[in-house]
């Protein structure tokens, strides 16, 4: 198996090196993984390209390259450039360093490099850590990731659908914030809904007078709906939701034909 991997951390990312392991995984003795991650930390860019400027590619090492953009750009990189003569089999996004639920997945860089490769028709899943005080301590915060995403990742290959609708299904897998043997179990989940969203901002200002705003995130992932991602990681579960890139509102169309 060939496996194309991206990420939105960068590509010194400690989750990078996680995903590289499941990868080696998958892929076997007589497999191939490909890195192609960004040069630099690329969280919350989302879905965004390089449109009106090119991306520096560079030569990392066998099978590993750095791009000047964001995850998208990678997976374009890799598909069109590095890979273009051998594509890949499955192209894996993350482990990103903290959750990826509910409003998230609109603003993730992970999503958005899963998002890009299942509009190509490639099988895509994206994975992230839960990233709080109970792995913050831990060896290895990524554990619970390195010690399960493999095996779901096969589970997913062999029986779970894919291209199935002309905007295909991709996975988005959030590991909670225990150590691997205090998992609960697996869920499958939608995709959840913060009544307060997911970011704010925190006015400051600076030394020289001038007015600042930083992003604030909102963490209240308990107020979320039973039975979401966002909910039932925080409660321990590790979580598989479906995704589409599909956005249309298909329950108002007819509605709206109505209307007009």
């Amino acid at each position: 198996m060939r496996i194309l991997i991206t990420n939105d951390d960068g590509i010194t990312a400690p989750g990078l090196a996680v995903m590289e392991a499941i990868a080696a995984d998958l892929a076997g003795p007589d497999g191939e993984v490909w890195v192609v991650a960004p040069a630099f930390e690329q969280s919350g860019v989302s879905h965004c390209i390089s449109y009106i400027r090119p991306m520096m590619l560079q030569k990392m090492g066998e099978r590993r390259y750095a791009v000047e953009g964001s995850p998208a750009d990678c997976i374009l990189a890799g598909l069109f450039e590095i890979l273009k003569d051998n594509p890949p089999d499955l192209i894996l996004s993350g482990v990103n360093r903290g959750h990826n639920v509910a409003e998230d997945t609109l603003y993730s860089g992970t999503i958005g490099g899963a998002i890009e490769a299942t509009l190509h028709g490639f099988k895509a899943i994206a994975m992230s850590q839960y990233y709080n005080r109970g792995n913050a301590i831990m060896d290895d915060p990524f554990e619970a990731a390195r010690v399960h995403g493999a095996d779901i990742c096969r589970r997913l290959l062999a029986d779970a659908k894919w291209h199935d609708q002309p905007y295909g299904v991709f996975y988005n897998i959030n590991f909670p914030a225990v150590p691997a043997d205090q998992t609960k179990g697996i869920k499958a989940t939608v995709q959840g809904q913060r009544p307060t969203g997911s970011f704010g901002v925190e006015p400051h200002i600076a030394p020289n007078g001038r007015r600042y705003l930083w992003i604030s995130a909102n963490p209240e992932n308990t107020s979320s709906p039973k039975g979401s991602d966002a909910r039932e990681a925080a409660e321990n579960w590790i979580t598989i939701t479906p995704l589409r890139a599909d956005m249309t509102a298909h329950d108002v169309v007819s509605d709206l034909s109505e209307l007009f």
